[in-house]
Parts: C-alpha cells; structure tokens; sequence
C-alpha cells in the first residue's frame, strides 16, 4: 500500500502566487487571482509606457478542470504503459529484480512530493513510470497463479473509480471537515494494522491474519477498498478547491499524482481481494 498518499498534508499553502496571501492592508487573506490594487499609477498621471493595460489578460493562467483532466489521464498512461512493458517486455525474473528497487525509489520520491507539494510534470511522470515497473511485475505473478484475475481487477477498480466521482459530483456525499478528519484517520489506523500486522510476521506465522487469505484478511482488504474509495473524495475536492482558489495550472500535477497514488492503492488491494476469493473457491 503507497503511504504517501498527500491526503496527510492536504494543505494547499504552497499552491502558487496570491493564493491564500495575506493582505499588505492587514485583515483576510486574498484568495483568487492576484489583488493589484496596491501601488497602482496615479489615475491622473501620464501613463507609463510600460504599465500593463487593465483590458490585457493576466500573465498567470490559472488551474481548470481539463487541466487536471488532462494531467491525470496522462499521469495514468505513463503508468500504464510502464506496467505493459515491464509485463510483456522484460524477463519475469528481470521484472522481479527490478520491481523493488522501483518501489523504494517511488515510495522516497513519493514523500518528497507529499511534504514538499512539489507540482512538477518531471516529478510526477517519474512516481508513475516507476510504480507501472512494479505494477507490471506485480499483476504478471498474480495472472500466472489466477488467469484473467488483472483484467477483473482493473474492471472493479474503474468501477469504484467512476462510482466516487459520481458521488461526489451529485453531492449524495459532501466532504466535509469531520468526513476528512475521519478518513485520515481511517488511512492511518490501516497503516498501523498492516505494520503490526508485518512485525508479528516475524514471529508468528500469518502474523494477525491480515494476509493469509482467510476470513479476516477478505474483511481486511474489504475495509481497505472502502477508506481507499472514500480517498478519492478528498482528491475531487482538493482539486476543487484549488480551482477555486485560483491555483497556478502547474498545480494540477499535484492532484495528479494524488490521485494516481490513491488508484494505484485501490488497484492492489482489489487484485488482493480477488485472490482471496479465488484460493477460497
């Protein structure tokens, strides 16, 4: 499970230029577009040569919807095409050997990203192709042992993905401050159970019985899917937020790469759901 999901610093502070600044006069902060009404000419002066028409449009362009579009399915398509190639191309030992090594460098620039809210296509693009290379391997070793389990996976995670959206697009769920309290939350109590769960490994076989494919471990990974799914809901809103906050369009590779975080979560832990059900049949 990725856990460096920015969801835990959700704060839009370093979004760009005039978003969220204090006023030079004191009092609320400006959201929006850039206030010039400091320091502005003299309206009975010659105008200067160099001053910019108030007609002209403003140099800064800011963040859309298609822009966050267009970021993520791009987003998307390096992480897929990564996966395929990793699957189809490459040796499966190969794939193994290079799918950890892939994991740790993400997961390093993945918390960077997370902390520093870098929204950088470079940086993004990069997590993506590098999580597609353990992707790859990781969905070929789970097709091997149950056909046709990845395509069944992919389905569902679609389908979650689209449910979410839809939800939240109706309003039939509102993401409100307890909701996100509640979430992160959640994120974190499954993060504790899955470290536990890995410690007492050490020591007791199965560990908790998170993982072994029993009763629990289908409950388990059910729970998961569910604050997975709902993770979503904080992604469309952050994405909503900037947009009207006016963050610069660069800051749609940040929601991109939430977003891709959160999917590629969902997308494990439904193939891992669909294993337990198909070893207990």
């Amino acid at each position: 499970m990725p856990s460096s999901n920015p969801v835990f610093g959700r704060g839009l502070q370093n979004a760009g230029p005039g978003y969220g600044q204090q006023s030079p006069w004191g009092g609320a902060p400006q959201y929006g577009a850039p206030q010039y009404g400091y320091g502005t000419q003299d309206p009975y002066a010659a105008p200067s040569p160099y001053a910019q028409s108030p007609y002209a449009p403003p140099t800064t362009r800011y963040m859309t919807m298609d822009d966050v579009v267009q970021k993520t399915g791009l987003s998307f398509l390096v992480t897929v095409i990564s996966a395929a190639v990793t699957w189809a191309l490459l040796p499966q030992q190969l794939a193994f050997g290079l799918a950890l090594p892939a994991v740790l460098v993400a997961l390093v620039l993945g918390l960077v990203i997370s902390f520093k809210q870098i929204a950088n296509p470079v940086a993004t693009l990069s997590y993506g192709a590098l999580y597609g290379i353990a992707l790859g391997a990781i969905s070929e070793a789970f097709n091997q042992v149950w056909p046709g389990i990845v395509m069944q996976a992919l389905v569902g995670t679609f389908g979650v993905f689209a449910g979410m959206l839809v939800v939240y697009k109706t309003g039939a769920i509102r993401v409100t401050p307890k909701l996100t309290r509640w979430i992160v939350g959640a994120m974190f109590g499954v993060l504790a159970l899955v470290l536990v769960n890995l410690v007492v490994g050490f020591f007791v076989p199965g560990g908790l019985g998170l993982r072994d494919g029993g009763t629990l471990s289908i409950v388990f990974s059910l729970v998961v899917i569910g604050v997975a799914a709902f993770s979503l809901l904080l992604d469309f809103d952050m994405a909503d937020e900037a947009i009207r906050r006016g963050a610069p369009a660069k800051f749609a590779w940040y929601i991109a790469f939430g977003l891709l975080i959160t999917v590629v979560w969902l997308y494990l832990e439904i193939l891992r759901l669909l294993s337990y059900l198909q070893s207990s049949e």
